[in-house]
C-alpha cells in the first residue's frame, strides 16, 4: 500500500498542478479576451498615447496599406537594433554597469537581433555581462515593444478576414504597436512584478554583495531589478534570463508558486488571443475552434513529456529513481516538464531545467513543439498569425478533396494567396535546415559541440529551430559564443522573424482587398470538431513532418540506442 502511494503521488501532484493552470486560465480567458478585441478596435486614444504620436509626429487614425504598415514595422526595428546595440558596446560607461565590460561586435550584434525579433537568445552569462542599466533600458524595453510589434502583425492579419474591400489596408502600426505596449503589456507586467515580489523574488539596485555561507566561505550574490524583468520576459513570451540559470535560478524563481505564476504568464495571452479573433471577426465559434486545436497540440505535448520524464529511460534515472539531472529539486520531474513544454510550445525560450538533460524522447518532444512552428499556442501574436496561416492550408487542402473553391471566413482562397501561404510554411524549415546542415560540416560550427553522435546533432538542430521560430531556449550543450554562432544565428534570427512577418502582413493585405462573399451550403464550416481536427492533422503533417529525417538521426536514433 505505501509503495503504490509513493508511486501514485507524483502523479497526483502533476495532474493537480495542470488543473490549477487551466482553471486560471479559463478564469481569465473571456474578460481578457474581450479586452484585447477592444483594445484594438476602440477609436479612442489614451491621453499618454497621444502625446507618444505627437512626439514621433504619427497619425495614429491614419491607415496603411500592408506595404506601408511593413516598412514602419521594419523601420521601429532598425532603429531598435541600433539603440540595443550601442548601449551593449558603450556599457562600460553608462551608469549602473556594475563595472562591466562592453559586449564584443559580434555578440552585441546577435544580443541586439535577438532581444529585438523577441527571441532572447542568450550566449552569455546575463550576471557576469550584462549591467542593470542595460538590463533595464536595453533588453526590458524590448521585452515590451517586441511582444507588442509580435501581436500587432497578428491583430493586422484578423482585420484582413475582418474586412472587406479596404484596399489593402490593415491598420496603422504606430497605434497598434503602442496600444499594446500601453493598454495590456504594462498593466498586466505590473501585477504580475508585485505578485513575483510579494513571492521572494527580488527587485533591486544593488550590486554584487558579499555574503558568508554556512560553511564559513564568501559568495557574492548579485541583485537588480528582477521581478520586473521576469514579468515581462513570460507575459511577452521573451525569455532572456536576468541570471545564467533563468528560471532555475532561486532569486528568480524562488518556489512552486512562483514556478506556477510563470507558466501562467507565458501562456495567457496566447490562448486568450483566439477569443479576440472570434470577437473581431464576428463569429465567437472560430476563435473556440483554434483555442481548441492549439489546447489539444500543448496537451498532447505535456503527456508525453510528462510521461518521458515519468518513466525515465536509461541506466542512470532508473538507479536514482528519477530522471533529475537537470532539474530543480523544488520544482521535480512534472512542473519541470511543464515550464519546459509550455516554453517551447510558446517561443518563449524562459527555462527551469536543463533541456539538455531530458531523456531523449522528451528532449526531442521539446524540439518538436519548436519544429512544429510554435502554433500551441505559440509566442504572443505569433502563435494566432501561425494557426490562421495553417487554417489557410487547412480549408484549401478541404477545397481540393471536394472540388470547390477553397474559402475560411468569407474569403477566397486562389494561387496568390497560397504562394504567400506556401513561402511562409517553408521559410523557417529552409533555415533551420540549412543553418544545422552548414554548422554540422564547418570546422567553427563542430568546435562548439560538446557530445558527438546523435546527441551532438540534436544540440545543433535545436539551436537553429531555437533561433528560426524566435523561441530563445537551448539545449545547453552547445558552444554558441562564438563569432560563428553568434552571426549565423544572428541572421537566422532576423530570417525567422521578418520574412514570415512580411508574408504574413502581405497575406493581410489580399485579404483585406477582397470582398467578403456569403456562405453557401457547399462552405466548409470552419468551426466545428470536423475543421479542428483537419487543423490540428495540417499542423502536425505539411508543418511538423518536414523535420522527420533529421529527427529521425538525432533524438530518435538517440531514444533507440
Amino acid at each position: 500500500m505505501g509503495v503504490h502511494t509513493a508511486v501514485l503521488s507524483p502523479v497526483v501532484a502533476a495532474v493537480a498542478q495542470i488543473l490549477v493552470l487551466v482553471a486560471a486560465l479559463a478564469a481569465v480567458h473571456a474578460p481578457l479576451g474581450a479586452y484585447l478585441a477592444r483594445t484594438y478596435t476602440s477609436p479612442n486614444h489614451l491621453r499618454a498615447e497621444r502625446l507618444w504620436y505627437r512626439v514621433v509626429r504619427v497619425d495614429p487614425d491614419a491607415e496603411q496599406r500592408w506595404t506601408t504598415y511593413l516598412m514602419s514595422l521594419l523601420g521601429f526595428s532598425l532603429v531598435s537594433v541600433l539603440f540595443l546595440y550601442g548601449l551593449e558596446r558603450l556599457q562600460a560607461h553608462l551608469p549602473w554597469s556594475l563595472g562591466l565590460a562592453g559586449f564584443d561586435p559580434a555578440g552585441a550584434w546577435n544580443s541586439a537581433v535577438s532581444f529585438t525579433t523577441n527571441t532572447n537568445w542568450q550566449w552569455y552569462s546575463g550576471e557576469a555581462a550584462a549591467g542593470h542599466l542595460l538590463q533595464m533600458a536595453g533588453f526590458a524595453v524590448q521585452n515590451f515593444v517586441s511582444a507588442s510589434v509580435g501581436m500587432a502583425v497578428a491583430i493586422a492579419l484578423v482585420r484582413g478576414f475582418a474586412r472587406s474591400g479596404t484596399d489593402a489596408r490593415i491598420g496603422n502600426f504606430w497605434s497598434d504597436l503602442t496600444r499594446g505596449v500601453v493598454r495590456v503589456l504594462l498593466p498586466l507586467s505590473a501585477v504580475a512584478a508585485v505578485v513575483l515580489m510579494a513571492s521572494g523574488v527580488i527587485q533591486n539596485l544593488d550590486p554584487h554583495t558579499a555574503l558568508r555561507t554556512v560553511e564559513g566561505a564568501s559568495q557574492h550574490v548579485l541583485g537588480g531589478p528582477v521581478a520586473s524583468q521576469e514579468a515581462i520576459k513570460d507575459l511577452g513570451t521573451n525569455g532572456g534570463g536576468f541570471f545564467n540559470a533563468n528560471s532555475a535560478h532561486p532569486l528568480e524563481n524562488p518556489t512552486p508558486l512562483t514556478n506556477l505564476v510563470e507558466i501562467f504568464l507565458l501562456l495567457v495571452i496566447p490562448f486568450t488571443l483566439p477569443r479576440a479573433f472570434g470577437l473581431m471577426v464576428g463569429d465567437r465559434r472560430q476563435g473556440w475552434a483554434i483555442l481548441g486545436v492549439m489546447a489539444g497540440l500543448w496537451a498532447a505535448s505535456l503527456a508525453l513529456t510528462t510521461w518521458a520524464e515519468m518513466a525515465g529511460p536509461g541506466a542512470a534515472p532508473q538507479a536514482a529513481g528519477a530522471a533529475m539531472e537537470g532539474k530543480e529539486t523544488r520544482f521535480g520531474l512534472a512542473a519541470s516538464a511543464l515550464f519546459a513544454v509550455s516554453t517551447t510550445a510558446t517561443s518563449t525560450g524562459s527555462v527551469n531545467s536543463m533541456h539538455d538533460s531530458f531523456p531523449a524522447p522528451g528532449g526531442g518532444m521539446l524540439l518538436f513543439n519548436m519544429l512544429l512552428g510554435e502554433v500551441a499556442p505559440g509566442g504572443v501574436g505569433a502563435g494566432l498569425s501561425g494557426m490562421l496561416v495553417l487554417a489557410v492550408v487547412a480549408v484549401f487542402v478541404a477545397g481540393l478533396m471536394v472540388g470547390r473553391t477553397p474559402e475560411y471566413l468569407g474569403k477566397k482562397i486562389g494561387r496568390p494567396e497560397m504562394t504567400i501561404v506556401a513561402l511562409y510554411v517553408l521559410t523557417v524549415p529552409a533555415l533551420v535546415l540549412v543553418g544545422t546542415a552548414v554548422s554540422v560540416v564547418v570546422e567553427p560550427g563542430l568546435a562548439g559541440v560538446q557530445d558527438p553522435g546523435p546527441h551532438g546533432l540534436s544540440e545543433v538542430l535545436y539551436a537553429f529551430a531555437s533561433a528560426a521560430n524566435n523561441n530563445g531556449s537551448a539545449f545547453a550543450g552547445l558552444t554558441t559564443g562564438t563569432p560563428f554562432y553568434e552571426v549565423a544565428q544572428g541572421l537566422v534570427m532576423l530570417a525567422g522573424r521578418f520574412v514570415p512577418i512580411a508574408l504574413v502582413l502581405a497575406l493581410a493585405g489580399r485579404l483585406a482587398s477582397q470582398t467578403t462573399v456569403p456562405a453557401t451550403s457547399g462552405t466548409l464550416p470552419t468551426h466545428r470538431p470536423l475543421f479542428a481536427g483537419l487543423l490540428a492533422a495540417v499542423a502536425i503533417v505539411v508543418v511538423g513532418l518536414t523535420f522527420i529525417p533529421v529527427l529521425s538521426l538525432g533524438p530518435v536514433v538517440e531514444s533507440l540506442s
